[in-house]
């Protein structure tokens, strides 16, 4: 397990520049505005550091530790200041309304309990504390839905624990936030059971 994990952060690192490719507009729109204390839960390789205004306390809960080197030199590389923990976005270790924005980008897809880690995120969010995500979800209905479904446990072993059906902007909106914000789209991937895509802003 320890190599395949170690094997995983290799590749995800490697995959890092075609990902800016795809999100980066995504992901400076929906940054924007980013202060205080930012929780990033499966930050992976630190894909989003480049992102992040400088002056921010960043936390990143990564439980792959074969990740964190990685995340360290970006970090390094943009002037940031940040903290590293293992946990799961199930299980964090941080105080209740300690934190001003969580983020999750295409991490919701693979945590084994997706209502134990919303719960977790209304839980360190301070009041009116804001939760950003973009995530891949299921099709709407249709033959990408029943592929998806067939698909998903081999996709779960190759992609450590990826689940390609997940409605996860509807687990989103009865997580009980104050306010919920959803847009879906279709991102420009080549493989199609992973096109679907939510991103929104949900509000403690």
């Amino acid at each position: 397990m320890s190599l395949f994990k170690r094997f995983f952060a290799w590749s995800m690192a490697t995959g890092d520049a075609a990902q800016a490719r795809i999100y980066s507009g995504l992901k400076r729109e929906l940054f924007a505005g980013v202060r205080g204390t930012v929780l990033e839960l499966g930050p992976g390789t630190g894909v989003n550091l480049p992102f992040m205004p400088a002056g921010i306390e960043w936390i990143g809960a990564e439980p792959n530790p074969h990740m964190h080197p990685y995340i360290q030199k970006k970090a390094t590389k943009h002037g940031l200041a940040i903290r590293l923990t293992t946990d799961a976005a199930g299980a964090l270790s941080l105080p209740d309304a300690s934190v001003d924005t969580v983020i999750s980008t295409l991490v919701l897809c693979t945590v084994p309990d997706q209502a134990a880690a919303l719960h977790e995120i209304r839980r360190v969010l301070k009041p009116g504390g804001r939760f950003l995500f973009i995530e891949h979800v299921a099709a709407t209905a249709g033959r990408l839905r029943r592929v998806q479904r067939f698909i998903k446990p081999f996709w779960r072993v190759i992609g450590d624990g990826c689940c390609p059906d997940r409605d996860t902007g509807d687990r989103i909106r009865e997580a009980g936030f104050a306010e919920v914000t959803i847009e879906r789209f279709d991102a420009p991937l080549p493989i199609a059971i992973v096109r679907p895509h939510v991103r929104g802003v949900a509000i403690a």
